[in-house]
């Protein structure tokens, strides 16, 4: 069954959404906006919030929906979980529908702690990212930070090991695929150094 699961997930993830609706919906590959990343943010630059939000909603899904079944419906929650939520975070960072290139997994990410912690995870993830994003302006940064702040958050909550362990093989893919980005230090906001000069 957890092969099953790993590997729905893995086929699931690698679906390039954001380049397939590009293509279709804005009349444009995604690849050639932004970053050059086949995400759900340069499919927003490429087609507007209509195309954006669907494909940032299949991205989240094709995380969530086959990591939570497996979890939650079919019951695997011991070590075979691992390879379980982790292949849709491959899948999508290196799809085979894409030559084994893709996005930087960042929605995906969100979609598979949902599928093993429901509510939790993406709430506090996405409070962390959105607050990193508004003190530093790299992106890469802002994605780590987070995932090391919420590292904390279940060494705190005695989670399970299995959910450790994830969290090490999903923080790598993400180190690899933001690794342009990790090169700069990040650098407080514009905003961030006036309010601090002005309150020294």
């Amino acid at each position: 069954m957890a092969l099953i699961w790993m590997a729905v997930g893995f086929v699931m993830g690698a679906m390039p959404f954001s380049l397939w609706l590009g293509q279709r919906l804005a009349r444009a590959d995604v690849r050639h906006f932004g970053d050059g990343n086949p995400g759900a943010a340069n499919a927003w630059l490429a087609g507007g919030w209509r195309v954006g939000i669907i494909v940032l909603l299949l991205d989240y899904t094709k995380g969530a929906v086959p990591v939570g079944l497996a979890h939650f419906v079919f019951g695997i929650s011991d070590w075979r979980l691992l390879p379980v939520a982790l292949a849709p975070i491959l899948g999508h960072a290196f799809s085979p529908f894409l030559g084994f290139c893709g996005g930087k997994a960042v929605t995906v990410t969100f979609g598979v702690w949902t599928g093993l912690m429901l509510g939790e995870a993406p709430i506090l993830l996405g409070i962390l990212l959105g607050f990193f994003f508004l003190i530093q302006a790299a992106d890469a940064w802002a994605v780590l930070l987070s995932m090391g702040v919420f590292l904390a958050h279940l060494v705190l909550r005695q989670a399970a090991p299995v959910l450790i362990a994830i969290w090490v093989g999903n923080v790598l893919i993400l180190l690899w695929k933001h690794r342009a980005g990790l090169g700069k230090l990040p650098r407080p906001r514009v905003w961030v150094g006036r309010f601090l000069r002005r309150n020294q």
